[in-house]
């Protein structure tokens, strides 16, 4: 390793949309916004030759546990937050402009409450004294900023007041920078931390202010409020709860994986499910649940947006779960929930579904119909279907009279079902609906038949589709 380069490296972990930065110069790292899991920091750290001086935090993250703690046990490097943060374990809460030095380089603080009011955005200022790069956490993404409705409890503000907050911190401490400065933020499309996020996860000052609306030349602070706020869904209930482990702390990793990795019997299993009340989770993909589970679990795909699905769905992170697996992926499976904080898993089924079945355990079977199965008994008069993707996909397209009841909400929409009426239920391709069709059959809905490849297959059929809204036809929750 060529020590004396700087070096900045983004760490993308897709599943959860988040950006962790691991940044060297000299014989000095620092890292930004670490995921629960720190092995993979230590090898690195280890293998280039370097002493981990800082561990940063943007901010108290609410879609995700961080791994500052177990790193800076690990390390012995200090972690860091920015003003207003006052977590109850030993930190350095810095000042706004102070200072931070390793190898050549410098990280200056700059506080930019809004999203949070301990939100912080690191600056790193180069060997030349060059202003280089921001790491902005949640304060601004590629193509929006962050949410204000998060804090509005803990600041005993409004989302309003935290927005009209964040204009200020953007524009005061954002947008004074020069345009070639790099932004770094926590997070890219598809996290519920923001609403018009960029796929793109890097940018630059110049381009923020030419392609996000809310940078926005002579934008009032009112109109900024009004669009930042405009629109925000409700945000999933796990969110408090990762915020309360951040602040407060939480079991080490290492335990939470050797307790999740307990193999269990059928017989222990079914046991545990029992005396304990805990949650089956199966992570298989569609394909294989739907041909046999077992009776009350819910599906889950590893393969897909995994654990900000179980947050959303399973939502209390102190839920005891128990898993079932494809076979070798169960440490896979504890560990991209941990990442969420749902640290109470109790063990797995050993030898996954196929060791069910062999010991002769009852099972249980989604309805599932291909699309063409589903044109062919499609009625527009009397069929009914219930689309589970997001409002915005439903107005883009859907089937003529189709119900939109995003499989978010399904907690508020399910009690609207009628148990003794058929309807047919889909997604976008198939994930989300065995979703809703394993929670359904759990809660001892069975009229259903849930359609295989979702729209995109039923599109291909000669089923009518609208891009017509009947308000009447949108569920509001």
């Amino acid at each position: 390793m060529n020590h004396t380069a700087l070096n900045v490296e983004q760490i993308y972990t897709g599943c959860l949309a988040q950006g962790a930065y691991y940044i060297t110069s000299g014989k000095d790292a620092v890292i930004i916004d670490p995921l629960r899991e720190i092995q993979p920091y230590i090898q690195r750290l280890e293998r280039d030759g370097v002493t981990l001086k800082y561990i940063f935090e943007t901010h108290f993250h609410a879609d995700f546990v961080s791994g500052h703690l177990d790193l800076s046990k690990a390390t012995g490097a200090p972690i860091v937050y920015g003003p207003n943060a006052a977590p109850e374990f030993e930190c350095i809460v810095a000042s706004d402009g102070q200072l931070f030095e390793f190898g050549s380089i410098k990280i200056k603080v700059l506080h930019t409450p809004g999203h949070t009011m301990e939100s912080t955005t690191y600056l790193l200022i180069d060997e030349n004294g060059k202003d280089h790069c921001i790491f902005s956490g949640d304060t601004l993404f590629i193509g929006d900023v962050g949410r204000p409705d998060l804090a509005q409890k803990a600041a005993s503000m409004t989302q309003e007041q935290l927005a009209g907050t964040l204009f200020h911190s953007l524009r005061n401490k954002i947008m004074t920078l020069a345009d070639d400065v790099i932004v770094y933020p926590a997070h890219g499309a598809g996290s519920a931390c923001g609403k018009n996020m960029s796929k793109e996860t890097v940018s630059t000052i110049g381009q923020q202010k030419a392609e996000n609306y809310a940078l926005r030349a002579n934008m009032t602070e009112q109109e900024f409020i009004q669009e930042v706020t405009d629109g925000l869904l409700p945000p999933p209930a796990y969110f408090g709860m990762n915020v309360a482990m951040n602040k407060k702390g939480y079991a080490s990793f290492n335990e939470v994986l050797n307790q999740g990795m307990r193999a269990l019997t059928p017989e222990a299993f079914e046991a545990a499910a029992e005396e304990t009340g805990a949650l089956i989770l199966d992570t298989r993909a569609a394909a294989e649940f739907h041909r046999g589970f077992v009776p009350q679990s819910v599906n889950i795909g590893l393969k897909g947006d995994f654990a900000p699905w179980v947050g959303a769905m399973i939502g209390d992170v102190n839920q005891p779960i128990l898993l079932v697996t494809d076979t070798g992926s169960e440490e896979e499976a504890v560990t991209r929930l941990s990442r969420v904080g749902f640290d109470n898993v109790l063990g797995h089924l050993a030898g996954g579904f196929a060791a069910w079945m062999q010991a002769g355990k009852e099972m249980d079977t989604v309805h599932r119909i291909t699309a063409d199965e589903f044109a062919a008994k499609f009625d527009k008069a009397n069929s009914v279907v219930v689309d589970v993707r997001k409002e915005s996909e439903y107005a883009a397209e859907h089937v003529e009279d189709a119900y939109s009841k995003p499989l978010a909400f399904i907690n508020q929409w399910v009690r609207d079902l009628d148990p003794k009426q058929h309807f047919f239920l889909h997604c976008a391709g198939g994930y989300r609906s065995m979703i809703a069709a394993s929670i359904l059959q759990a809660r001892g809905y069975r009229n259903f038949s849930e359609v295989e490849g979702g729209f995109g297959a039923i599109s291909k059929t000669e089923v009518p589709k609208t891009d017509f809204i009947c308000q009447s036809k949108v569920m509001k929750a």
